[in-house]
């Protein structure tokens, strides 16, 4: 059986639901879907890091709508990016798994007689 390269994983995948995946949970999860555990892993840290800042700076007072919109905007921007370059990659890995199957095409010899 033939080891199947990143490129061709993530080809394999689909789009739209790696994309979809990411935008409503907002936690990276179409990156586990794709197979990529770094952008998961990048992802998951920001979104944290978010919540904590978010505590940190709120202290132990009720936030106001203007804050909750913040926390809110914040997340929503980072699914935003994590949709945006989820379908990139997948439309590169597309791209680059063609051109390798494109390569590996036996050229057709073209004589007198065929």
């Amino acid at each position: 059986m033939d080891k199947l390269s990143k490129e061709q994983v993530l080809a394999s995948s689909s789009g739209w639901v790696a994309s979809l995946l990411n935008f409503l949970p907002g936690v990276g999860t179409g990156y586990l879907y794709q197979r990529r555990w770094l952008p998961y892993f990048i992802t998951a840290g920001a979104v944290t890091a978010w919540f904590v800042i978010g505590i940190i700076l709120q202290g132990n007072k009720e936030p106001s709508q203007t804050e909750q919109l913040i926390g809110i905007s914040g997340l929503f921007l980072i699914s935003t990016i994590t949709v945006v370059e989820a379908n990139l990659a997948f439309n590169k890995a597309v791209k680059i798994t063609s051109i390798k199957k494109e390569e590996e095409k036996t050229p057709i010899k073209k004589g007198w007689f065929r």
